[in-house]
């Protein structure tokens, strides 16, 4: 992972020789020059968003996905589309901050605002985190079970295992990380044309993209996907990810790097938004009015779709459960390093961290609740974590002063706005109608 002028690594990272030649490309493209043309010139400035991207395909999404999809049809479907949307705006926004500034988010809210509200910051972002942990982890290690029979215990030590080893790339270099994470999100896209090829969701599916609800319960859901696309930690650490990573000397260069940078965001977050909608797609053309009690839960849902479908959906669905779990899980942990670091400096060895945010998931599995309803409950938790993130994003953005010549135009500051406000009101809506309503 690469680091700016301002942070302090979380990690002892050794530029690799990998880094070095991407680094050593792009800043040719920048400069205008370099012999590469097509897909190849663009190469080098790929990577920050396929990362982030796994915040928008992680187990939690799996959850709402595969439940809104269950009970509600393809009439859900408009809510992934919506935002998917909403992250390839707010995800841009964070990218350039990082490139803007050479700062991450949480940097840039602590040497500007007041260092009470910088505290009550942390703690929210560390509380959002661990909602964040818990999802992933348990994703992972329900995905073990699936796939081997181990108890959902030792499914937790086999993922705690394998998340461990994956951050140990991040002392190779930042490109090492983002070829195996990429690696991750192709693994479960391919999983997931093979679900749709299976489940053969028909042509009633597009009526899903028309705005509507049936009820309450069908709002919380909406608002669980949306809390599981747009990740409030991942706002965090892109701006980490994009900071320094690729050395500019002049505005001109920052507006080309930011160009690059919009392209990556684009593809990520569009495979992304693909991957969310095949989900969904497949969970109501396999489950939805065919008489299968729970199928929101994941593990029905892996039980019943080799008798619905085949033996391959069900291998199928449990790869990408495991393959999104501990990608996310590895991703998760890196952005709770930045967030601790950017808003009060301190540090804890990366192994610590991961230790400290495992304990609630392995309590959770003790206890023996429901792995899927648990991590339904804590994407509507980081649903109301994004306004704290966004908020902050939109301010910083807008500000010449802080952006210089990349500060937000008009039109993206009030369309940022408008978002926020979406999620906001949905939020506000949802505790009305279940508290009062």
């Amino acid at each position: 992972m690469s680091v700016g002028p301002n942070l302090t690594p979380p990690t002892t990272v050794q530029s690799s020789n990998l880094d070095q030649r991407m680094t050593t490309r792009a800043q040719e493209v920048l400069s205008g020059g370099g012999r590469h043309h097509g897909w190849r010139r663009i190469l080098p400035f790929f990577g920050p968003a396929f990362i982030a991207s796994v915040a928008y395909m992680d187990p939690g999404n799996f959850a709402t996905n595969i439940q809104g999809g269950a009970q509600f049809g393809y009439s859900l479907l408009w809510v992934v589309l919506l935002a998917s949307l909403m992250a390839m705006l707010i995800q841009n926004l964070s990218a350039k901050l990082g490139i803007a500034t050479g700062q991450n988010l949480p940097e840039v809210i602590r040497e500007r605002w007041p260092r009470p509200l910088v505290w009550f910051y942390w703690v929210q972002a560390e509380l959002v985190a661990m909602a964040t942990d818990l999802a992933e982890f348990l994703g992972a290690a329900l995905a073990i079970h699936l796939l081997t029979g181990l108890p959902m215990l030792w499914g937790a030590v086999v993922t705690a295992f394998i998340t461990f080893s994956l951050l140990t790339l991040q002392k190779r270099g930042f490109r090492p990380l983002e070829i195996a994470i990429a690696v991750f999100v192709g693994v479960i896209g391919i999983a997931y044309l093979v679900q749709v090829i299976l489940a053969k969701p028909g042509p009633e599916a597009l009526t899903g993209f028309l705005p509507s609800f049936q009820g309450r319960e069908s709002l919380y859901l909406a608002v669980g996907i949306i809390g599981a696309t747009v990740m409030p930690h991942v706002i965090y650490l892109h701006s980490a990810l994009t900071q320094g990573r690729i050395p500019t000397i002049n505005d001109a260069e920052k507006k080309r790097l930011v160009r690059f940078n919009r392209i990556d965001v684009l593809v990520a977050m569009s495979l992304a938004a693909l991957i969310n909608m095949a989900m969904l797609a497949s969970s109501a053309a396999a489950f939805h009015g065919k008489g299968v009690e729970n199928a929101g839960d994941l593990t029905v849902a892996y039980q019943t779709l080799t008798p619905l479908l085949g033996p391959l959906a069900g291998l199928a669905f449990a790869v990408a459960l495991l393959a999104s779990g501990l990608s996310s899980s590895a991703v998760g942990t890196m952005a709770g390093q930045i967030v601790m670091q950017g808003f009060v400096r301190l540090q804890i060895p990366l192994w610590v961290r991961r230790v400290i945010t495992m304990i609630p998931a392995f309590a959770l599995i003790l206890t023996g609740l429901n792995a899927t309803n648990v991590l339904v409950v804590s994407q509507v938790i980081l649903s109301f974590g994004i306004p704290f993130a966004l908020v902050p994003l939109l301010m910083f953005t807008a500000r010449k002063d802080v952006m210089g010549v990349l500060a937000n135009d008009a039109a993206v500051t009030w369309t940022g706005w408008a978002i926020a406000s979406v999620i906001i009101g949905l939020n506000f809506y949802l505790l009305w109608s279940t508290f009062i309503g």
